[in-house]
């Protein structure tokens, strides 16, 4: 799941920035919410980055791993669910609708039940997406740890980034950077944190926070640099090209391991 943070923020919001920089020139776009989801973002890596710190510079905390990656979690947990009331409250995470839109909303059953069925599905197609891969990537000679950071994490939010750069093309950039941006935020905030968590329920080996140093390196310098390239609340298809090539960057760092 931090190949999905890499690829949103840099990657998407690149393609974004590009194609939507192509057909309009410079575009504005309201810098309040981007500007929150960036920091929010930032203080949610480095949480994620302090057991793999703890572990490397073995500190005292380096043999409680598992505790310290639990607490972790269950602090980021609690953070989302801040985040999410503040959201219903003000629109400090979102994008209000436009005032010329006259689609009527869904009730909310139905997103509650649009949402559990795309979720069951999410998990089979994965499945299937995963075992089918192996002997791709196996011929190929890709690496398992390419393999999950940048292909199944491109792959997996295909749908969602697309969105995000048709809104970009259609000059509606404030949707754009938030729901570009919004995804690494839920990423870091709340999926990750919920597999430590739910690893506790299986069997055998527990997920922990202790990831590789170069991840952890990578995942600090996207969320500066996705924060530092919204603060001037304007994008330009330049910015796009350097945030896509900063992540092929990233990618190749991993293409062997």
């Amino acid at each position: 799941e931090t190949g999905s943070i890499l690829a949103n923020s840099l990657l998407v919001l690149g393609l974004a920035f590009f194609f939507g920089g192509l057909r309009h020139g410079a575009q504005k776009f309201a810098g309040e919410s981007p500007k929150l989801i960036g920091i929010m973002t930032l203080l949610a890596v480095g949480a994620l980055a302090l057991p793999t710190a703890a572990s490397g510079l073995h500190t005292p905390a380096a043999s409680h791993g598992q505790e310290l990656s639990v607490a972790v979690a269950i602090l980021l947990l609690v953070v989302f669910a801040a985040t999410v009331v503040f959201s219903l409250r003000s629109s400090g995470l979102t994008v209000a609708r436009e005032p010329d839109s006259e689609e009527e909303g869904w009730p909310m059953w139905l997103i509650l039940g649009l949402l559990g069925l795309a979720g069951a599905g999410a998990a089979f197609v994965s499945d299937w997406f995963v075992n089918a891969l192996v002997p791709a990537t196996a011929t190929l000679g890709i690496s398992a740890g390419f393999t999950g950071l940048v292909i199944v994490a491109i792959a997996g939010n295909a749908v969602e980034n697309a969105v995000g750069v048709r809104l970009a093309i259609q000059n509606r950039c404030d949707l754009a950077v938030s729901c570009i941006l919004n995804s690494s935020l839920q990423v870091a905030l709340a999926l990750i944190p919920a597999l430590v968590l739910f690893s506790l329920l299986i069997p055998g080996g527990h997920l922990t926070l202790i990831l590789a140093p170069m991840l952890v390196l990578a995942l600090g310098l996207t969320a500066v640099v996705s924060l530092f390239i919204v603060f001037d609340e304007e994008s330009t298809w330049i910015e796009g090209v350097a945030l896509i090539g900063l992540y092929t960057i990233i990618a190749a760092s991993f293409l062997w391991g």
